[in-house]
């Protein structure tokens, strides 16, 4: 059997065949002894027909994502936006996936059990980023009253049937 470095739940970008140059999120992995294929969300749609197992039901077409290859796709880091090949290494004793570009983890549950160092970090950025979003509203809020006022009295032009036709 071969290693997969690619998981369900991540964003991958396609390499080759019809749909390449796609990016989707992995819905399923599926393994075989000889290879490892993935579904990809919008890519390799198939349509299939669908029969009625009952008088009242019908009988239609149905368009759904076909299972390709995992060699033709790239993991996409979630921190610097690039397709990359996945690197592994052990990180405080558990063997996580790594962008070879950034060093950013690529598995999520690893990220979310980070040390409480990363959690404090992150929550003093995002307090940060919430005192500049009021800053920013505070000014919005104004300009749009300011916009509001305006578009109130300024007139639309009205046209008439005839001058549509060009007469």
């Amino acid at each position: 059997m071969t290693k997969v470095s690619v998981k369900t739940g991540d964003t991958v970008l396609v390499n080759s065949g019809k749909d390449s140059g796609k990016i989707g999120k992995v819905l399923a992995v599926k393994k075989n002894k000889d290879h490892v294929r993935v579904v990809v969300e919008g890519v390799n749609m198939v349509t299939k027909a669908k029969r009625a197992r009952t008088a009242q039901e019908k009988s239609e077409l149905v368009k759904q994502e076909a299972a390709i290859d995992v060699s033709n796709v790239n993991v996409i880091c979630s921190k610097c936006d690039r397709a990359v090949r996945v690197k592994h290494a052990v990180v405080d004793g558990k063997k996580v996936r790594v962008c070879p570009k950034c060093g950013a983890t690529l598995d999520a549950k690893y990220v979310k059990s980070a040390g409480k160092k990363a959690e404090k970090t992150e929550d003093k950025k995002a307090a940060k980023a919430a005192a500049k979003a009021e800053k920013k509203s505070k000014t919005t809020k104004a300009d749009q009253e300011k916009k509001a006022t305006k578009t109130a009295t300024q007139k639309k032009p009205t046209t008439t049937r005839s001058s549509q036709r060009g007469v």
